[in-house]
């Protein structure tokens, strides 16, 4: 008898020692609430708020240079890149049509000349016959009148002359402003048709040292934009460097894409060693808010959110870490509150601890921040860790073994 109760004491001493080691095992496995969760201290700095868009690099002027008469190209002085003086000829079209309309008009000219002179003759002698009354005062006039019709006829040959020797002149092109050409549409032997509209031969570029950008910002941006603001700007060709410029105009004619209201704003750059190109892509950066030395949260701490409802959000957590009750997928408060406030958690005395917070602008990184229950070097709650090596107790094994 005295054997078997011995035998039920060992029993129960081991097995109080085996529960008790476990215990204290799956308690040095808990995870602490700095393990659970990923913290970052708030600091003090500088942040710049920026608005982003993409533009396209043009010449501040660029001149389309066209041609106002048709004919074929006979000659081509200048090519792509190349640079020209104003005045300088272009190129040449085929004048052999306005040299014969030229020849035809001078003819006309000579013909209307003889006639101009012959009734200058006439009306002199009729004036002498009529002052010896040999002719009537209607023989008179008539002459008079057809001497006037010939210096009309003459006239109106003389300006025909004219327009053919412009038309002629119009055949070589010459260059309106000096600058580089940056585009050629036409070749050597090419046939201009300058009926309708007036063709874009060459496009020149008056002064590749000034640039401008010509991008597009939403509407929600463009009401921080204002003429004169520093433009920091980068493009692909010079991945590594950042250019500068400043913004020159806000234009006030909208684009609507799909229900999207952009305008375009152009800002000016100073490009002397000419190495910005026409029609690179841009990136653009506009600082429009800049606050020095406030306190700075990660923006994931403000966009943190506890699995549990904001009202539990102040329950004990427990030892794990884990919030002990609460319900899931809080909601967010609507009204004029999201814009000018927000809220980060911090860990205190083993509690998941909301604070409201004043937010100012953003870098893209952090955020301005005010609020007297936060200072420098608290850490904030900007995620969550996943816990390595926790199996649930309440799991079930979807095992199963085949029965013989």
């Amino acid at each position: 008898m005295n054997s078997i109760i011995k035998k039920i004491i060992i029993a129960i001493v081991l097995l109080g020692s085996v529960g008790g080691g476990f215990y204290y095992y799956k308690k040095s496995k808990v995870l602490q609430p700095d393990q659970l969760y990923r913290l970052q201290e708030v600091t003090q700095g500088d942040v710049a708020q920026s608005v982003s868009a993409n533009g396209t690099l043009n010449p501040v002027t660029l001149i389309s240079v066209g041609a106002q008469v048709s004919g074929r190209v006979s000659k081509l002085y200048v090519d792509f890149n190349d640079h020209v003086e104003k005045g300088q000829i272009l190129l040449e079209l085929d004048d052999a049509l306005f040299t014969s309309q030229i020849a035809q008009s001078e003819g006309n000219v000579r013909n209307v000349q003889a006639s101009v002179e012959l009734a200058k003759a006439n009306e002199a002698r009729m004036r002498s016959l009529f002052s010896q009354e040999y002719v009537s005062k209607q023989e008179l006039d008539q002459s008079v009148q057809a001497l006037k019709s010939t210096l009309a006829q003459l006239d109106t040959a003389r300006g025909q002359l004219s327009r053919d020797k412009t038309n002629q002149s119009y055949s070589v092109i010459r260059s309106p402003v000096s600058g580089v050409v940056v585009d050629r549409v036409v070749d050597v032997g090419q046939t201009v048709a300058a009926s309708f509209q007036t063709p874009t031969l060459i496009k020149i570029a008056q002064d590749l040292s000034k640039m401008q950008i010509d991008s597009s910002f939403a509407e929600a941006d463009i009401g921080n934009i204002k003429v004169g603001q520093k433009v920091r700007f980068n493009v692909d060709a010079f991945p590594n460097r950042n250019f500068e410029g400043a913004v020159k105009q806000l234009r006030l004619n909208p684009t609507v894409t799909t229900n999207v209201v952009t305008y375009d704003v152009v800002v000016s750059v100073d490009n002397p060693e000419q190495i910005l190109l026409p029609g690179m892509t841009a990136y653009v950066n506009i600082m429009v808010a800049k606050h020095g030395k406030v306190l700075l949260v990660p923006n994931a701490a403000l966009r943190f959110k506890p699995k549990q409802d904001e009202s539990q959000t102040d329950k004990t957590v427990s030892a794990a870490g884990q919030p002990t009750g609460g319900q899931r997928g809080g909601k967010k408060k609507s009204g004029q509150n999201e814009v000018s406030s927000g809220k980060v958690y911090i860990i205190v005395e083993g509690k998941l601890t909301p604070i409201r917070v004043g937010v100012g602008i953003s870098d893209g990184r952090f955020t301005e921040v005010s609020s007297n229950k936060l200072k420098i070097n608290d850490k904030v709650i900007v995620g969550e860790n996943q816990a390595d090596g926790e199996v649930p107790t309440s799991s079930t094994s979807n095992m199963r073994f085949r029965m013989f």
